[in-house]
């Protein structure tokens, strides 16, 4: 990483970017980094419109794109963990498992994003 970067500060600079992104946008923000034992890690929970988002942050520097990240065993992971905070939350609602893919200055949000 360069200029002394860590990943986990990376993380945490591209979710607070994504947070106000996606705020911009009219979501409200239920919770971040929701931890699911044995299953994995939601960044970001919103709603707008209804609909719960489940929402992953990917973010990366310079000639790395981020998207690449966003594995099937990763997504599995989220989906699982949507389905497992739903059931905790006793939430009947309609819900997507969303990214957002974060290229520098660059915001690219993904809706519906599946196995």
């Amino acid at each position: 990483m360069s200029g002394g970067v860590n990943s986990r500060d990376l993380g945490s600079r591209g979710e607070s970017r994504g947070v106000e992104y996606l705020q911009n946008l009219g979501y409200s923000i239920i919770e971040q980094n929701f931890y699911a034992r044995k299953m994995g890690e939601i960044d970001i929970i919103a709603q707008k419109d209804g609909v719960l988002h489940f929402i992953e942050v990917k973010s990366a520097y310079r000639d790395f794109d981020p998207i690449y990240n966003l594995t099937p065993r990763k997504l599995h992971k989220i989906v699982n963990s949507a389905h497992y905070y739903i059931r905790i939350k006793n939430i009947d609602s309609a819900f997507s498992i969303d990214a957002l893919i974060i290229r520098g200055r660059e915001i690219e949000f993904i809706e519906n994003i599946s196995l």
